[in-house]
Formats: structure tokens, C-alpha cells, sequence
């Protein structure tokens, strides 16, 4: 393979959010072309007026942005083989929807949506194709001369891709290998629609993939029934020297029972299934993202691309730099990849666990301001340093570490049972003498004098630290008791305990 000839594309539609599954197919274009050396194109496909979403393709763009893959060319980026979004590409289809009716590849169809209907009422498993044809209303049956009058009458057509029938296709897939499939099963699918002079997708790709000189074609796996038609159509165009090799990735399934991801496996199991948080700009609803559920972008990269691939080594986490070097398209699996949302929340544990606390705590600083706490960076950054590997994202911070800058005002219940002792009271009194009298109130220099003291009192060192972290915490949590009792400084450690005495007795 010549690596500078390298070139792949990622084209969605402007149809609504991008569904994580398409993020996959883009991130593995992203790999396949780093790798390479080559460029990848960002293109859009909105030849479907119908189905437009405003705001789709903002959102799209702002998603790459936010995970860190970036484009080379395309819509936004620029390039010279512009324009990149479809419907400003209309008058550059008609030249070759034509090219394929003056060679007989393709012929005019007027059939009404009430004549199909009826067709397939008649028919059963109807299918417009070779067998078919003939006794539908098109320019085969009525005539050239008789077609024309209708189109200059202003009668709405289509223009469907004649298939032969008869013929084996090969599709060339890096995943799947060599796929025979007998063009009878491929219908005469249309190709151009008169009511808005737009072409349909199967006719925009190829000529965009020919014109734009892309190399390789990577989509998912929904996309190979159409593949036979789309090696016909290069062959139809007398493409075949340039036609790109194809790769049909897994498709996503469900974490439990059979089928694709879906929005539903998110809503009902609570995980995102969009990169960023989408409004539906009809409806108002409001769909989770990967974002705004406080994922890091790293953690749904490498989440995302050990989905139906993997470097066959037991290293899990990489860095996006460390997957270009080892992605190999070729070691793809051919079956679905099951969608397991937990193995995505452990990966951003594992990111949590290898950031800094300075890096943790810029993130975690504005929850602590929103929780009017008026706090340094420095101070925050000491709670981070004790807290974070306890959570898998930032947000769960708070409710685990609040009791680090406001004090208990109540006192689980549960716990003041089994760990608030008859003579803790008095025990936590003496407790409030010992640190009075510490002068070096460093971890270190508190465990040392009240080790000593808990020995030669003779009491059990489980009730006296179990009684000293409800004082302080207001339950039973938080890491080592010196470690909090050294952050909170001797004077706020005092007037917890005194409270504590005060209210349990």
C-alpha cells in the first residue's frame, strides 16, 4: 500500500445527534489514516431534504472537536475538493446521472407511490428489478419519445440503476475477505429524484468517493447489503481502477439480549448513547451525552476502540497516539461487539486514577464554588490527592469528600450506634486535651503522640479512631483519620469533636 495515497472519509447525516456507533466508525477511519500517513475527509450527506435537523451538523463538528479527532478536509476544515456537504454539490450529480442514462445504465421510472403499492399487494416480497421492470410505468416500457413528453409535461420521475441480473459481484473487504454476492438481489435502486433534484445516497457516495479520490471505505457493517450495488455502479462508470477497498465494521449490540444499540438500551439501563448532550429541537427532550455525564474524551476513545477490535496483547488502556500505532483494520471481528457500559465506566475510573491531582482539581474546584465554599486551589488540590481514587468521575467527588470543608451537622445514625461508645464522650474529651497540647500537627507527628496516648490508656484503638472519624466526618468514611484531621488543622479538628460531645453525649 502506498501510504501517501491513503485517503478515507466520514460522511453522516445531519439527521439528528450522532449516535456513539458512528463515533466508532470515525474514530477507526481516524487510525486507519494517521497510520498511514493519509488524510481523512469530513463530508456531509444531506441529500435527504426530508430529514434535515437543524443544529446536526454544529453538533457533529463540536463532538470531534470535544473527542480530539481531527479532520484533514472537509466541511469547515476546507480543502481543494469542495464543496464538501451534498446538496451544494447538485449540479455536479446531473452531469453523471446523465452519463449513466446515455449508456443504458439507468432509465427513467414515473411509477406514483399508489402504483407501487398496489405492485406489492400484488407481488409477494415485491422487488423492483429485472423480473419486475417490464410491467411497471418507465422509459423501457413507454418509450424514449413517450418518457421525454412526460418530463417536458413536468411529470415527477425518478432515475433508477439498471442491474443485470445474472452476475456475480465481489466485494473486496479488509474485514470479511473476498464477499460473492448474485446481483439478482440487488433491486433497481433509484438514484436521482426529480421532486427535488437531489440525488439519493447510493448514487452521491460513489461519485463523492470517485471525485474526491478516497482509497478506502470504512462503515459499518449495516452498510454491506449495499455494497454490491455500489461496486456496480464503479463498474457502470468504468471506475474499477480507482475503486476503493472496503471494511464493514461490527456492529454495536445491546449489553444484554440480542440486537443493536439503541437510545433505548441508554434510557432504560441510565447511560449515554451520544457523545454530547442533545435537545431535540421538535420535541424539547433532552438525551444524556458522554460529556455532560462527565466521561473524559481519552476514556471513550480507547472504550471505543477495543469495540470490535483489539492489539491482541492484555494492555486496556492507551493513549490515542499509542492506537494509531497498533490499530491494524485487519484484526476487526467480523461479529457484533456487545455494548458493556460498565467496562466505559471503568475505563474513566482508570483515566481519574493516572491524571494528576492538579489536573482532577481544576475540574472539581467549580463544584466546590457552586457548593459556596471559598476554598484554594492548593487546599483542593490536597482533597483530590486523597479522594479521587475512590471514584470513577469527577462529579462523585463531592458528596465523598464535602465533610473536608463543611462540618457535620448530623450524625448518621447507623453509625453512631455501632461505633459512638458509652464512654466515647469522655474518651473524645481527653481526645480534644492530647491534640492541644501536639505541636507538630503533621500526620506524622499526630500519630505519633496519640498512638502513645491510646496505649497508655489501654484503650482499643478500633473505638477511639472509629469514634474520632464520626466526630470529624459525620459518618464512617474518608480516608486515614490523621490525613483528615491534618487537613482540617488543629483548632477546626477540636471543634468538631467538642460539637460531637455536645450532641451525642
Amino acid at each position: 500500500m502506498d501510504n501517501a495515497t491513503v485517503r478515507v472519509r466520514f460522511a453522516p447525516s445531519p439527521t439528528g445527534p450522532l449516535h456513539i456507533g458512528g463515533v466508532r466508525t470515525a474514530l477507526y477511519n481516524y487510525l486507519f489514516a494517521r497510520q498511514h500517513g493519509g488524510q481523512l475527509v469530513f463530508r456531509i450527506e444531506d441529500t435527504d431534504s426530508t430529514r434535515f435537523v437543524p443544529g446536526a451538523e454544529e453538533y457533529i463538528i463540536e463532538a470531534f472537536k470535544w473527542l480530539g479527532i481531527q479532520f484533514d478536509e472537509g466541511v469547515s476544515f476546507g480543502g481543494k475538493f469542495g464543496p464538501y456537504r451534498q446538496s451544494e454539490r447538485r449540479h455536479i450529480y446531473k452531469e453523471y446521472v446523465q452519463q449513466l442514462l446515455d449508456a443504458g445504465k439507468a432509465y427513467y421510472a414515473f411509477d406514483t407511490p399508489e402504483e407501487l403499492e398496489a405492485k406489492r399487494a400484488e407481488i409477494k416480497n415485491f422487488q423492483y428489478d429485472a423480473h419486475t421492470r417490464m410491467l411497471m410505468r418507465n422509459s423501457l416500457t413507454l418509450g424514449e419519445e413517450a418518457a421525454r413528453q412526460l418530463i417536458d409535461e413536468g411529470q415527477q420521475y425518478v432515475v433508477r440503476f439498471k442491474v443485470e441480473p445474472g452476475q456475480a459481484v465481489h466485494v473486496d473487504d479488509l474485514i470479511r475477505g473476498d464477499v460473492r454476492i448474485m446481483s439478482d438481489v440487488v433491486d433497481d435502486k433509484v438514484l436521482y429524484k426529480s421532486a427535488d433534484e437531489l440525488p439519493t445516497y447510493h448514487l452521491a457516495n460513489i461519485v463523492d468517493d470517485h471525485l474526491m479520490q478516497i482509497t478506502h471505505v470504512i462503515r459499518g457493517e449495516e452498510w454491506l447489503p449495499s455494497a454490491p450495488l455500489h461496486v456496480m455502479l464503479y463498474q457502470a462508470f468504468g471506475w474499477t481502477d480507482s475503486m476503493p477497498r472496503f471494511a464493514h465494521l461490527p456492529l454495536l449490540l445491546k449489553p444484554e439480549g440480542k440486537g443493536k444499540l439503541s437510545k433505548r438500551d441508554g434510557d432504560r439501563l441510565g447511560f449515554p448513547v451520544f457523545p454530547l448532550q442533545w435537545t431535540d429541537p421538535k420535541t424539547g427532550e433532552v438525551s444524556s451525552g458522554f460529556r455532560e455525564s462527565g466521561y473524559f474524551p481519552e476514556a471513550v476513545v480507547n472504550f471505543l476502540a477495543l469495540l470490535g477490535w483489539n492489539p491482541g496483547t492484555e494492555q486496556e488502556v492507551f493513549s490515542l497516539d499509542e492506537l494509531v500505532q497498533l490499530f491494524d483494520i485487519n484484526k476487526c471481528s467480523k461479529a457484533g461487539a456487545r455494548f458493556d457500559y460498565q467496562k466505559g465506566i471503568w475505563f474513566n475510573h482508570e483515566y481519574v486514577l493516572r491524571k494528576s491531582p492538579a489536573e482532577i482539581a481544576e475540574l472539581f474546584a467549580p463544584v466546590v464554588v457552586g457548593n459556596g465554599i471559598d476554598e484554594s486551589m492548593e487546599r483542593i488540590e490536597q482533597v483530590v490527592a486523597m479522594m479521587k481514587d475512590r471514584v470513577s468521575f469527577v462529579k462523585e467527588l463531592w458528596p465523598l469528600c464535602s465533610f473536608f470543608f463543611i462540618p457535620p451537622t448530623e450524625y448518621d445514625e447507623k453509625t453512631v450506634r455501632k461505633r459512638w461508645k458509652a464512654d466515647s464522650a469522655e474518651v473524645m474529651a481527653q481526645l480534644v486535651e492530647v491534640l492541644r497540647g501536639i505541636d507538630d500537627f503533621s500526620v506524622e507527628g499526630q500519630e505519633k503522640v496519640v498512638m502513645a496516648w491510646v496505649a497508655e490508656k489501654g484503650y482499643k484503638l478500633g473505638d477511639v479512631m472509629n469514634a474520632f472519624r464520626l466526630a470529624l466526618v459525620g459518618e464512617g468514611k474518608g480516608p486515614g483519620m490523621f490525613d483528615i484531621s491534618a487537613f482540617l488543622g488543629r483548632e477546626e479538628s477540636i471543634r468538631r469533636l467538642q460539637r460531637a460531645i455536645e450532641v451525642l453525649k
